[in-house]
């Protein structure tokens, strides 16, 4: 590993936060605004409890059920002025392209089925969830507009170039995960996958980086849980990351080095795996 890259990186990053101030906040944490959430969750407690449950299904953190909060109020006969419809608000090319019918968008059942598998496609191609919360709400062409614009592909630069609706609905999700106590998760998750980013662009891991994506793990993930959670050979992991074994025994944190296409699975499934390790101990 290159530690000098990394340093460098990480410079780069304090640099552009000095200039960007912080990256993402909420933007209403009054009393009013945390009551009104919850108020509406509570009130939907059997609908809540449905889509929670098929979030975990599919390995997805629960805070996603604040897109549904956002969108719809769990209202699943709500329709939208531009036509989006149910408590998703799926418009019908978007259902259609899950096989979901125009008819069908106010069933709770199928909509969700839907929605579910739409986010964990849109998380394995943006890998964090504020940049999801965006796609979901104006479309993946205007979220590629709006990066190649900006030259970034960080939503805190590329936002200012999204239709401003869609800056609003990411700023009222983060509004929601304040007021459900999930606002730190989603920031962190976001964080994260602009470490990547920068350590991407400047070099980082030193290895062939259109192969091999990186993230950071500590010692409590045990390797064996990790293969096997990822249906790979643990000895096919060691040989992405030579001397992971040492580094994380030494100095309680390494970089996790995976191929592009692992990735996804690895970090949609961080805290199970997490979970995994420490219950079956190292």
């Amino acid at each position: 590993m290159n530690f000098k890259n990394i340093f460098l990186g990480i410079i780069l990053m304090s640099s552009s936060q000095l200039v960007n101030g912080q990256f993402l906040a909420a933007s209403d944490t009054s009393e009013n605004s945390v009551r009104r959430y919850k108020n509406i969750i509570n009130s939907n407690k059997e609908i809540v409890d449905f889509i929670e449950h098929s979030l975990a299904q599919k390995g997805l953190p629960k805070h996603l059920r604040n897109l549904a909060l956002i969108e719809s109020h769990f209202n699943r006969n709500i329709t939208s002025g531009a036509g989006a419809v149910g408590a998703w608000q799926l418009m019908t090319s978007h259902a259609n392209q899950y096989g979901l019918s125009e008819q069908n968008r106010n069933d709770l059942y199928k909509s969700t089925k839907v929605a579910v598998i739409s986010l964990a496609n849109l998380y394995k191609k943006y890998n964090n969830w504020v940049t999801v919360v965006a796609a979901y709400n104006c479309g993946e062409g205007n979220v590629a507009k709006a990066m190649q614009a900006a030259g970034s592909s960080q939503y805190h630069i590329f936002s200012k170039y999204l239709p401003q609706e869609t800056i609003n609905h990411v700023k009222k999700y983060l509004n929601a995960c304040y007021a459900t106590g999930e606002l730190q998760s989603v920031l962190s998750n976001y964080n994260s996958s602009r470490m990547n980013t920068v350590f991407f662009a400047n070099g980082g891991s030193g290895k062939d980086n259109s192969t091999l994506a990186e993230t950071e793990i500590n010692a409590g993930f045990n390797l064996n849980v990790i293969a096997d959670e990822l249906d790979v050979d643990v000895d096919k992991l060691l040989s992405w990351n030579p001397g992971i074994t040492e580094e994380l025994e030494n100095k309680g944190e390494s970089m996790l080095y995976l191929p592009t296409d692992l990735m996804p699975d690895f970090l949609l499934r961080k805290t199970k795996i997490l979970s995994r390790s420490i219950k079956e101990g190292k």
